[in-house]
């Protein structure tokens, strides 16, 4: 009978836990979605100024849910790049959203079936895997609504973006396209005074850039390509010039330290 009574009050814990779950996946989601609100609302301007409709940027807002892979996708759109060349561009530019699943899934919550996953793989953001990490175990209710809030504020600037930006002059419009080069730099600047390694990337990066646009080695190569190789080889060069040291011989560092202090 107690054995009874546990477990079904283990099942109820279970059922509330998850009904709050969701209710406060949102509110953890919140400040996540006023913070999309601003990039996205850029993007819906930029992608008014490339020519494309309120309803096609809504639909790339709510089937990518990235902004760095939005943006260059734009780009690629703008230059009449082929479909290929924007899926590998896209595939390249989120692969780090892989690795944060891959980690996020030993939080997950054993009774998340794989469909369930898949779900929660898709809303996975760099904001949400952080504030998804920060918790022992994550349940798939608390994800949907650490998801959705955050989505809504995404797909919500977009629309704003775009919708508003036809009320506007198009020299005003054709204006807000440097914003995006403007986001980037404020993103980028910040990290590359504080790290050398992030300054070399860039450096690298921007080299090749400007090398594939000018030689005239290199004219046959499309805008497409040519981000696609400067994002692989600046990555490479700089995971070759300053490895990450691994968690492992610092841990054996400091464990031969404390024998010599101990002997």
């Amino acid at each position: 009978m107690n054995v009874k009574s546990k477990q079904s009050w283990g099942i109820f814990q279970v059922r509330s836990e998850n009904s709050l779950g969701w209710k406060q996946g949102a509110r953890d989601g919140l400040p996540i979605a006023f913070g999309y609100l601003s990039v996205s609302f850029t993007f819906g301007m930029a992608a008014a100024a490339a020519g494309l409709s309120v309803s096609e940027a809504v639909m790339i807002s709510a089937t990518n849910l990235t902004s760095a892979g939005q943006f260059a996708g734009l780009t690629l759109i703008q230059a009449q790049a082929s479909f290929m060349e924007m899926a590998l561009t896209t595939l390249i530019i989120n692969l780090r959203y892989a690795l944060m699943s891959l980690s996020l899934a030993q939080k997950l919550d054993p009774a998340v079936s794989r469909w369930q996953k898949a779900i929660l793989a898709f809303g996975n953001t760099d904001e949400i895997f952080a504030v998804a990490v920060s918790h022992p175990v994550v349940y798939f209710r608390y994800m949907l609504g650490l998801i959705l809030t955050p989505m809504a504020g995404w797909v919500g600037g977009t629309f704003l973006g775009c919708a508003f930006s036809a009320l506007l002059p198009t020299a005003i419009r054709s204006a807000f396209a440097v914003a995006i080069y403007g986001m980037f730099i404020a993103i980028i600047a910040p990290v590359a005074r504080q790290l050398k390694s992030v300054a070399v990337v860039i450096g690298i990066a921007v080299i090749l850039s400007v090398t594939l646009r000018i030689c005239p080695w290199f004219s046959g190569i499309s805008e497409g390509f040519s981000i696609i190789l400067c994002t692989i080889i600046a990555a490479a060069l700089g995971a070759w010039l300053f490895p990450v040291q691994e968690a492992e011989s610092t841990v054996m560092h400091d464990s031969s330290s404390n024998g010599q202090v101990e002997n």
